[in-house]
């Protein structure tokens, strides 16, 4: 799917009528004073030559993340091994089921799963850091005693996948209709790109809510894609044919198109064939002017699908891209029975995946211009249900690239003893209160990428209630930013 043409002053002038007409005015998180207020405004564009995309990588299933990053300090890792008891792994590095990092934070040292040695390379040269503790979160909520006394606004289907795994997309925890952070930052800076067919957001998992905005519409693609079998579901599998069969196929595509249908839904079918076909075109014709990397990529689908992306990138000045926003899912965390087993399988599997992509990445020169990130439904539970472990909330995520301030664990990594000392612990399962909302991880990740500090608030409805110089009410008491960049 594709773009449509339409400038960002366009755009946020015509939202109002259209936006509120549509859908619920949460879902939109647009207001008029704010759209007349960002349209008077230019959003932040680099030099002539600037290039810049992000990567999400949605680890569906709701990823066990405390066997990812484990506390190593004596008395922390004996409240990891009590409270995670089965599901612990030794902090004998001899044994291999934990890696240490280097690091060291006033005493507090850490390691990551045995499984992730790209993880470890990468984050200890700079390149990777984690934020840990982070989830959903329509306000802050500083301990146990707020969650509970209900004065405290909560994400709709805490714990729910379906709920979760949406609002970790869209960052508006308070409603199930809302679109995507990156389909609103791509309506904002969709026309920093030149060639309008090509959407700024590309997919490699087909229709997703994070790359969903208001005009904004992924463009999928297969991990296979070649300049020759570029295309899009639902066209015949002889799209790239040539001779008598593609000639009769653009006829009847072209007919299909420009027929004036008396149903609208049918004549809207019969554009959006007609621009996918021309989209197909400017895709191939700038995939087949790519040089062959020399990186290898592992025979796995998250692998493909980072080795599509990094082609597609070695090729964005062929697209025109200024911006572009990636996206794939790598699936099956719901790990409620034998986790160690398959997190064994697993885990290598991301890690070595972000470490092809990162070599790709510098091969090419652009590793300080692609910043990769993992989210997940939630975390889950720290204490076994007997061989796995259940929904739950606040957990560890992953940001990688040269513009990263690497070698770092941003957040609060929480106390993993359940006592009642311990205000963050929800109940007796161990599930973890989030003390860094996925609204603050965001709103850095789009500075960096260009949004205007002023325009946050469209692209993340509820960031005042977190940080925003530009809120009216100025930042909260507790501000702190993440600080994530080298600079933004």
């Amino acid at each position: 799917m594709h773009k449509h043409k339409l400038s960002r002053r366009s755009f946020l002038g015509q939202a109002s009528c259209a936006a509120i007409g549509s859908t619920s005015f949460l879902s939109t998180a647009l207001n008029l004073g704010m759209i007349n207020t960002a349209a008077a405004r230019p959003h932040i564009i680099g030099a002539a030559d600037d290039y810049k995309a992000i990567v999400c990588i949605l680890l569906a299933g709701g990823a066990d993340t405390f066997n990812v990053l484990v506390p190593t300090e004596t008395s922390e890792y004996n409240d990891y091994l009590a409270t995670r008891s089965s599901l612990a792994l030794s902090n004998d590095f001899s044994q291999g089921e934990l890696l240490p990092l280097n690091y060291n934070d006033a005493g507090r040292t850490f390691a990551v799963h045995g499984g992730m040695s790209r993880v470890r390379d990468m984050f200890d040269a700079g390149t990777l850091s984690f934020v840990s503790n982070i989830g959903t979160l329509i306000e802050p909520i500083s301990n146990k005693s707020e969650y509970d006394s209900g004065m405290k606004k909560l994400p709709l289907g805490l714990y729910s996948h379906s709920d979760q795994i949406m609002q970790w997309q869209t960052s508006v925890p308070q409603d199930r209709s809302a679109f995507g952070v990156g389909g609103r930052m791509a309506d904002l800076l969709g026309d920093m790109n030149s060639i309008p067919e090509i959407s700024m957001n590309i997919s490699l998992d087909g229709k997703n809510r994070f790359q969903s905005g208001q005009q904004t519409l992924e463009y999928s693609i297969n991990n296979n894609s070649t300049p020759e079998n570029i295309g899009i579901d639902g066209l015949p599998s002889w799209y790239g044919n040539s001779g008598f069969l593609n000639q009769t196929k653009d006829n009847a595509i072209a007919s299909m198109a420009e027929d004036v249908y008396s149903n609208v839904f049918q004549k809207t079918y019969g554009e959006l064939t007609r621009q996918s076909k021309e989209s197909i075109e400017v895709f191939s014709s700038a995939l087949g002017k790519g040089e062959p990397l020399n990186t290898v990529f592992s025979d796995t689908n998250l692998s493909n699908d980072l080795s599509m992306m990094a082609k597609v990138i070695n090729v964005q000045q062929h697209l025109g891209a200024k911006r572009q926003i990636f996206f794939t899912t790598f699936g099956g965390w719901d790990h409620h029975d034998d986790v160690l087993a398959r997190q064994g399988a697993m885990l290598p599997v991301l890690s070595n995946a972000l470490g092809e992509f990162n070599d790709s990445l510098v091969e090419m020169g652009l590793q300080d211009k692609v910043t990769t990130f993992t989210i997940s439904d939630f975390a889950r539970t720290l204490t076994s249900n007997g061989n796995g472990s259940d929904h739950a909330w606040g957990g560890n995520q992953m940001i990688m690239g040269g513009a990263v301030k690497g070698s770092e664990i941003y957040g609060d990594y929480p106390s993993l003893n359940l006592g009642s000392g311990n205000q963050l612990n929800l109940n007796e399962r161990g599930r973890m209160l989030p003390t860094t909302s996925v609204d603050e991880f965001y709103a850095e990740i789009a500075l960096w990428y260009g949004v205007s500090p002023n325009d946050l608030s469209y692209i993340l409805p509820n960031i005042c209630n977190f940080y925003d110089t530009s809120c009216p009410s100025g930042p909260p008491a507790d501000y702190a930013p993440i600080g994530m960049f080298k600079s933004l």
